[in-house]
């Protein structure tokens, strides 16, 4: 008998027990869409968080951190920019850096009438607004003119917009920041992701921002690679270069946040794989209704074996029958669970808002597996089968 009779037989006999049939399909169904539901799931935000770590670009944040030392030999360095127009210049030299977008922070104060409110005012330069990607919900965004002019304009954050003006557009509106005047001409949106909280900001142009404060110096840099595969060597270029320009040894480092997405990226992928693991128990679960089942069918074709025998069929045509009525079993409830899975997992993605990422190759290893344990628990009624008399078949009523 051909292998696509033995499965014409096994669609057949599946269909003479419809019932039967879809309650033993259950567990594989349920058991292959829990693991592809984890998976997909898992991979989903594995994604969404390195996105949210390492932030727009290829991009490596500088800091600064005095030696005890330093600290010791001036006690006042952190009232000190660690970024001087010098290290910028210096920086730009490196080849492997693209783009190096420095900024200044000042904590301050901004006043609306008789209302105040602490903010964090950092001046910014148009590279800052591409390269954070800054997206101005209401108004306008910084123009040329407002950089290189110094003009008194500022985006305002959106909690800034709600606490400071109680949820109302402040476009057009001045503020006093510093107490020195200035006008609102955009509102940022609302930031997304699970990083992000909000915070009390106002954005000034650099040249505004110096005016007000009287300072020059910057207090955070951020560069850009040249190519994502040698943000390493700039990261390494940049602290080199900044430590000895300052004369220091280890002050100066990089912080790559790729770096740390892919630690993040392994905790997820240890969680996907014992959570994955705990949802794969239910395969087992419907991999013994299958060899029940299985079972009960041998028992209750008895007579048709002995026949089939009698008529010369050998033990391994009667063991391969079963076993792959027991795959097909299994097969297309793995196929049934693929789907499952895989729409529950879009759902989730949809509502969570983050992407699920069902791989071919997880839908590949859904459906072997599934073949897998109708092999592995149909070997036992197949072989009951097999090993039948079949003259006490034919007796058996």
């Amino acid at each position: 008998m051909s292998l696509m009779e033995n499965f014409k037989m096994a669609l057949g006999s599946l269909k003479a027990h419809k019932m039967r049939s879809i309650l033993t399909m259950l567990g594989i169904v349920i058991g292959v869409g829990a693991v592809i539901i984890v998976v997909a799931i898992g991979q989903g935000g594995e994604a969404m968080l390195k996105t949210q770590i390492t932030g727009p670009g290829n991009t490596i944040e500088v800091f600064y951190q005095p030696s005890d030392e330093e600290i010791r030999a001036n006690p006042n360095v952190f009232n000190k920019a660690p970024f001087t127009q010098e290290d910028i210049r210096a920086l730009e030299r490196i080849p492997e850096i693209k783009r190096v977008v420095a900024s200044s922070s000042q904590f301050s104060s901004a006043r609306l009438q008789d209302k105040v409110v602490d903010v964090s005012a950092t001046g910014i330069t148009k590279d800052y607004i591409s390269l954070h990607e800054l997206k101005v919900k209401k108004g306008r965004t910084f123009s040329a003119s407002d950089f290189l002019g110094g003009r008194r304009v500022a985006l305002a954050s959106h909690k800034l917009q709600e606490e400071l003006f109680k949820g109302k557009s402040p476009v057009g509106k001045v503020i006093l920041v510093a107490n020195h005047p200035v006008e609102i001409v955009g509102v940022l949106e609302k930031p997304q992701g699970l990083f992000a909280f909000g915070s009390m900001e106002v954005y000034l142009p650099f040249q505004t921002w110096r005016t007000i404060y009287g300072k020059s110096d910057y207090t955070q840099i951020t560069l850009q690679a040249a190519n994502p595969d040698k943000l390493q060597a700039a990261g390494k270029k940049a602290a080199k270069t900044l430590n000895t320009l300052h004369n220091t040894e280890k002050s100066y480092q990089v912080i790559n946040m790729e770096e740390i997405a892919a630690g993040v990226g392994q905790v997820t992928k240890i969680m996907t794989l014992i959570i994955g693991s705990i949802a794969g128990i239910s395969l087992f679960v419907g991999g013994i209704g299958v060899m029940n089942i299985m079972l009960v069918s041998v028992t209750e074709r008895t007579r048709e074996i002995g026949i089939r025998m009698a008529l010369g069929a050998t033990r391994n045509q009667v063991l391969t029958q079963f076993l792959i009525e027991s795959v097909t079993l299994t097969l297309i409830g793995g196929i049934l669970g693929i789907g499952l899975g895989w729409g529950i997992a879009t759902l989730v993605s949809l509502f969570a808002g983050w992407p699920s990422l069902v791989s071919w190759q997880v839908v590949v290893i859904g459906v072997l597996f599934s073949m897998v344990i109708g092999v592995i628990f149909g070997i036992l009624p197949a072989n009951k089968a097999s090993k039948l008399d079949p003259i006490e078949s034919l007796r058996y009523e």
